[in-house]
């Protein structure tokens, strides 16, 4: 009988053990190892059904799926930077659709610099793009019950999987295991807010002959936080107008309120003997709401002026203390593969499949006004929908010949961009626009049928990798990849990794590899319009982002965007002993040239917004400034990572110790940010430098108590102004976490944690505090204080 692989795609890729973040967990038939050792089969990239943790070419981390539910939080990026310090994520509570779509990066480089992989198939981007113009996949939409467990790995490897891979990889293995799982957990932060109840269910069953089937199903209801005081101008209003009660706070700074819905699919069917067949997904169902910055009736003159167009009207009358909008979205997510695999001959194997995601997200707007059409305009509105959708046909062979591993295959990718208009109301143009009343939703302004539209990409790829052992001791890897995209033509990437044995417990590797990231549909073509608050002046502003191909666009310096490329190298050690001790040294150095960013931003004169007009430009008669996205400079980035773990039978019971460091630094090393001191102040210094992450669990029995203790570095923030920024230097803080586990049955237990258990907060905003914003939205790490939780768990 065959021994199916699990899914894999490329060669030359190690994994490398976090404590914590490495379980035992079995692949294809082999056993399971003692946590704390890098004996675990890897099945992630490499060809070898043989290949380990320890003997593999470049550095993973291999997350738990118990580690992976040791967060509180109901999101996956969550629990990763938790547990991985060289991966961030940032808050971004009241920032658009950043605050649902949260920035995640690893090694400091983009997000959508990290390719995201499920079960070794690529999992398709979301359909928002953010400020800095990064298009990355949305790891909330994957359920955290249905992961079996996470491989990141922490190198370039473009040269295995194609464009996107510039930072690392982080392959999502879903759980295959034949059995019933669920889960009920309930937490709360100490201030009282931000409740999160949830519920999660999963069950597999056989299928005829070896086959099986496992479902997942989720569910997770947040309340929002508010860490806020009242905004100067708030009180100010107050005073002058003692008649009216002004809700304290006008507005809520805080992560949103939330719903999801969340499924997962992972079967697999033999169909003869040597042939299996296979299908995975997953599918979910989101909800979220927040607020955006207050609208001062007495200073807000864009929407409470009175106009010669609306004789007798006031909006006074209707927001008589100012309006606050709230914006929220309603997300529909899905990834379905389907596939079929089996041997040619004792040394050919093949693996056929394909791949369809689509992610769709609809904004709206309540408690909101566009001023310019009067009493005529509805206060809530639907300012329109993104979608990304994605189709990916993938054949792959492995082809093993005394010990040597040659892999080859293909690919075809078509990636859609599509952006739907509005509801009239949304972007409509109203008769006060010419008395100065801001046309459009406020807060967020519709799309208009101008902007909508769809637009694609097509990209076909070849590549071929090698894994030869030169000696007993000596192990190489190279790999090469073509790819061509209908946008703006082809690319060639290689890798190149080796592994020395220096001794039965230690290992020397290296890697070289070069790599790209595509321009995507919705970089190259799609606009947008945003408005944003002056925290000097307290007045709101917009801004248009233009398609770099606009001819206006071009007239400020725009050109067609390019692929950024990126060159990394990576040199280190990997180690394991008898006694329990395991980790690794990582030092590595990436290079990566034509960067994508957000141009600056350039001040519309009464000239300019003319053009603009005359161009037919959405929104134009309210931009106050206008950018485009480009390839805008280069960078170097150089870090080292450290990671050990030790296990051992301690006393009556176990010890588990963990520890994980990250040193990171990026430097621009050309382009226009080098002449934009600010920007590149918070480009290189927007995240902590340092970052560690360490645990100690002891297990006695039914019970075992984990301690936890997450450190970040220094770092930097500014928020952007009509014209220049202001910036506040952070300094460096601390959260510990404290969980108990007892396991109360065989089949029934239970946990009780608190994560920040001494409620430390970090420093304060004091460059925002005229938004009533405490906390920088930027942080790298939770701003809402001490979180208490308990779970419930079910196995059978």
């Amino acid at each position: 009988m065959l021994r199916f692989l699990p899914h894999a795609r490329a060669a030359s890729i190690v994994f490398t053990s976090v404590g914590v973040l490495a379980a035992p967990f079995a692949a294809s038939g082999q056993e399971n190892v003692e946590q704390g050792t890098l004996d675990t089969v890897i099945v992630t990239g490499t060809r070898d059904a043989k290949r380990t943790q320890f003997d593999t070419l470049t550095p993973v981390d291999v997350i738990s799926s118990d580690a992976v539910n040791s967060s509180v939080s109901n999101e996956l990026s969550d629990a990763l930077a938790q547990l991985v310090p060289s991966f961030n994520v940032q808050q971004q509570p009241s920032a658009n659709g950043q605050q649902f779509v949260r920035p995640a990066r690893l090694r400091g480089l983009s997000p959508d610099q990290t390719l995201v992989l499920i079960n070794g198939r690529r999992f398709h981007r979301s359909s928002l793009i953010s400020i800095r113009g990064a298009q990355a996949p949305d790891l909330a939409q994957i359920p955290s019950l249905a992961i079996k467990h996470i491989e990141v790995l922490r190198d370039g490897a473009s040269a295995q999987y194609g464009s996107d891979a510039i930072a690392g990889v982080i392959n999502i293995i879903l759980e295959d295991a034949q059995s019933l799982e669920g889960f009920s957990q309930y937490s709360s932060f100490y201030e009282g807010d931000g409740t999160d109840r949830q519920l999660g269910l999963r069950g597999g069953l056989s299928i005829g002959e070896g086959g099986s089937v496992v479902a997942t199903a989720e569910w997770a209801d947040t309340d929002a936080t508010s860490r806020t005081r009242q905004r100067p101008d708030a009180i100010a209003f107050q005073n002058a107008h003692p008649d009216l009660n002004v809700p304290d706070p006008v507005q809520r700074w805080g992560l949103p309120e939330t719903r999801w819905y969340r499924f997962g699919l992972n079967s697999t069917l033999p169909l003869t003997e040597n042939i299996e067949a296979y299908t995975f997904g997953t599918y979910a169902d989101g909800h979220g709401v927040n607020d955006f910055n207050w609208r001062n009736p007495d200073t807000t003159g864009s929407a409470f002026n009175p106009s010669s167009a609306f004789p007798g009207f006031n909006l006074r009358d209707v927001y008589p203390t100012g309006f606050t909008p709230r914006f929220g979205q309603d997300s529909k997510d899905h990834q379905a593969t389907v596939g079929a695999r089996g041997p040619i001959n004792d040394s050919l194997r093949w693996d056929f499949s394909a791949s369809s995601g689509r992610n769709r997200i609809e904004y709206f707007l309540d408690e909101s006004i566009n001023a310019s059409l009067g009493p005529d305009s509805p206060t809530s509105f639907k300012p329109g929908t993104l979608t990304q959708k994605e189709l990916n046909l993938n054949a792959d062979f492995v082809y093993e010949w005394n010990d040597v591993n040659v892999a080859f295959g293909a690919e075809g990718r078509e990636e859609k961009y599509g952006m739907q208009a509005g509801d009239l109301a949304s972007y409509q143009v109203g008769p006060g626009a010419v008395t100065g009343l801001a046309p459009g939703s406020n807060g967020f302004t519709g799309i208009t049928p101008d902007q909508a539209g769809e637009w694609e990409q097509t990209s076909y790829a070849a590549y071929a990798d090698v894994e030869v052992p030169v000696t007993d001791v000596w192990t190489v890897g190279t790999a090469v990849r073509y790819e061509d995209f209908s946008e703006f033509g082809d690319k060639v990437t290689g890798k190149f990794a080796t592994r020395y044995a220096l001794s039965p417990w230690l290992g020397l590797r290296a890697s070289y590899s070069t790599g790209f990231r595509a321009p995507t549909p919705g970089q190259l073509e799609s606009t947008s319009t945003s408005q944003g608050l002056d925290t000097v002046t307290l007045q709101l502003f917009t801004t248009g982002r233009l398609s770099p191909n606009n001819p206006v666009a071009q007239a400020f310096g725009a050109q067609p965007l390019q692929p950024e490329e990126s060159k990394t190298t990576s040199v280190g050690f990997t180690w394991q002993t008898d006694f329990g001790f395991s980790g690794s040294l990582d030092v590595y150095n990436i290079e990566v040239s034509e960067r994508f960013s957000q141009s600056q931003t350039f001040v519309v004169t009464p000239a300019i917004r003319q053009q603009l007009i005359a161009a037919g430009v959405p929104g134009a008669e309210s931009f106050t400034g206008v950018s485009f996205f480009t390839n805008d400079f280069d960078t170097r980035t150089r870090g080292v990572d450290l990671v050990g773990a030790f296990a051992k039978r301690v006393g009556p019971g176990r010890l588990d110790l963990t520890a994980a460091y990250n040193y990171n630094d990026t430097e621009v090393t050309s382009g226009s940010l080098t002449a934009n001191p600010t920007q590149r102040t918070v480009f290189e210094e927007g995240i902590p430098s340092q970052n560690v992450t360490a645990s100690v669990g002891y297990g006695l029995g039914p019970v075992k108590i984990t301690t936890r203790v997450r450190y970040y570095g220094p770092w930097t923030d500014s928020t952007g102004n009509t014209t220049g920024d202001l910036t506040q230097r952070f300094g460096s803080f601390t959260q510990l976490d404290l969980m108990a586990d007892w396991a109360f049955t065989d089949n029934v237990s239970f946990a009780l944690g608190a994560e920040n258990l001494l409620d430390e907060y970090p420093d304060e905003a004091v460059f925002q505090a005229s938004r009533g914003l405490i906390y920088s939205r930027n942080a790298p790490y939770g701003t809402d204080g001490g979180r208490y939780y308990v779970r419930m768990n079910v196995k059978y």
